[in-house]
C-alpha cells in the first residue's frame, strides 16, 4: 500500500525573502535591502537541494514554486542553475507544473523570457487591486496601468499565468468588488486567486486596527456577500471555487498548493520555509531557520538551514489533513483519517452533515455551500477536544 503522502504526491517550494518594499498587510518572511549576493544564496539553495534529494532519493517531482518575497527580483541565471540542479536530482513529472511568484514591479520582458529559458512555465502575479487608490493603500508600488502591462508581458512569455486580488478592502462596497472582478475576469488566462483581506498581528495593519486607526473595513455581512458574489461570478465565467480562495478554469489548478492541501509531501528551502517530509514511514514536520541571514550562514558553516525537525504523531497527521484538506472543493478521504485515536471525529462530522454544513460524497467529508463560508467554525468544531 502506498505511503499516505503519494495522495498528493511531492513538491519543492524555494522562498525567496527579498522584497523591494513591505507591505502594511503582509505578515510573510519578507525583508527589504539594499544589495543581495545573489550567488552566495544561489549556492546556498544548491546546497540543500543536494541534502534534500539525499532524503527523497527517487521521488518523482510533480511541483516547484518560488515564493517570497518576491522571486521575480531573482537573476534569471540563479533560477536556471537552481532548476538545472533539481532536475539532476529528482524524477520530473512529464506534466511538471514550475511556478515563479512575481510583482508587477520586477516584471521585464528580458526577465521573463529568462525564466521561461530556465523552465518555469507558470507565473503567479501580485496584483492585489485594479484601483490605484486602494493600490496606494495596500502599500503596493505599481498602479494599474502598470500592472496590465506587466500581465501583458507575463501571458506573451508564459501559457500559464494567474494572479492574485485582494477584497473586503478599506471603503470597498459589494458593487465596487462586482465592478473590479468583472475586469479580472475578463483579463484572467485560467486561475485567480482572490481573498479577503485579512488583518494579522505583527503587521503595520495589524498596528493600526489595534489602535483604531484602521477605518471602513467591510462588515461581516458585506464580507461574506463579498465571498458569495465572488463565487457566483466565478463559477459563471468557468473558472471553478476549486478552493476557499483560489479558482481554476477545468484542468488549471495549481498542482503545487493542491500538493499542500492534499496533505502530500514537500520540501521547504529557504528562510522560514516549512515543510512536510515522510521518511522511513515517518512523517516530519521541518521549519528552517526565520533571518535571512542566519540561514544563509548556517547553511555555509553547518550544512542545513532547519531550525527544527519534528516527527509528528498519527493525531498531529489527522488534525493538518483537516486543517488542508477542507479548504479544498474535493475535501477529505475518510479513509486518510482512519488511523485518528479520537473516537468523537466521526459523531463531530455526523453532527455536521445533520446540520446542513457537509456532506459525503464517494468516501470524502466535502462542505456544503452553507458550510463553505464557514470553514474556520467547522475546522473549529472538528478539532476541539
Amino acid at each position: 500500500m502506498p505511503e499516505d503522502w503519494e495522495h498528493g504526491g511531492f513538491g519543492l517550494y524555494i522562498h525567496w525573502p527579498f522584497c523591494q518594499a513591505k507591505c502594511p498587510y503582509c505578515d510573510f518572511n519578507s525583508h527589504v535591502v539594499a544589495q543581495i549576493d545573489q550567488k552566495a544564496w544561489c549556492n546556498a539553495y544548491l546546497s540543500e537541494i543536494d541534502r534534500v534529494g539525499m532524503l527523497t532519493q527517487g521521488r518523482v517531482l510533480r511541483s516547484v514554486f518560488f515564493g517570497g518575497g518576491t522571486p521575480s527580483l531573482m537573476d534569471p541565471d540563479i533560477v536556471d542553475a537552481i532548476l538545472t540542479k533539481v532536475r539532476a536530482t529528482w524524477p520530473m513529472a512529464n506534466n511538471i507544473e514550475i511556478t515563479l511568484e512575481a510583482n508587477p514591479t520586477s516584471v521585464e520582458a528580458g526577465r521573463f523570457n529568462g525564466y521561461r529559458a530556465a523552465g518555469v512555465n507558470r507565473v503567479s502575479m501580485g496584483i492585489q487591486a485594479l484601483n490605484d487608490t486602494d493600490l496606494k493603500a495596500l502599500g503596493r508600488l505599481h498602479n494599474v496601468t502598470e500592472a496590465r502591462a506587466a500581465f501583458d508581458i507575463a501571458r506573451g512569455a508564459f501559457e500559464r499565468v494567474s494572479f492574485d486580488l485582494i477584497y473586503a478592502r478599506q471603503g470597498q462596497q459589494l458593487a465596487d468588488w462586482k465592478a473590479e472582478l468583472e475586469q479580472a475576469l475578463s483579463m484572467a488566462i485560467d486561475h485567480l486567486s482572490l481573498y479577503q483581506l485579512t488583518i494579522e498581528s505583527g503587521t503595520a495593519f495589524g498596528d493600526r486596527y489595534a489602535a483604531g486607526k484602521l477605518r471602513g473595513l467591510p462588515d461581516e455581512d458585506v464580507a461574506a456577500d463579498m465571498y458569495e458574489l465572488t463565487q457566483d461570478l466565478c463559477g459563471a465565467a468557468g473558472f471553478n471555487g476549486y478552493e476557499v480562495s483560489n479558482h481554476a478554469r477545468p484542468e488549471c489548478e495549481s498542482i503545487h498548493n493542491k500538493i499542500y492541501w492534499r496533505y502530500g509531501d514537500y520540501a521547504g528551502i529557504g528562510p522560514g520555509a516549512h515543510g512536510r517530509l515522510t521518511t522511513q514511514g515517518q512523517r516530519h514536520a521541518t521549519e528552517a531557520v526565520m533571518s535571512p541571514g542566519a540561514w544563509l550562514k548556517q547553511v555555509t558553516t553547518r550544512g542545513h538551514g532547519d531550525l527544527s525537525h519534528e516527527m509528528l504523531s498519527v493525531e498531529d497527521h489527522a488534525t493538518e489533513l483537516l486543517l488542508m484538506g477542507m479548504r479544498l472543493d474535493e475535501g477529505v478521504l475518510l479513509d486518510r483519517l482512519a488511523l485518528s485515536k479520537r473516537d468523537d471525529l466521526f459523531l463531530k462530522i455526523n453532527n455536521l452533515c445533520d446540520g446542513g454544513f457537509a456532506f459525503l460524497d464517494g468516501g470524502a467529508l466535502r462542505l456544503t455551500p452553507t458550510g463553505k463560508p464557514l470553514l474556520n467554525a467547522v475546522l473549529r468544531t472538528l478539532l476541539a477536544d
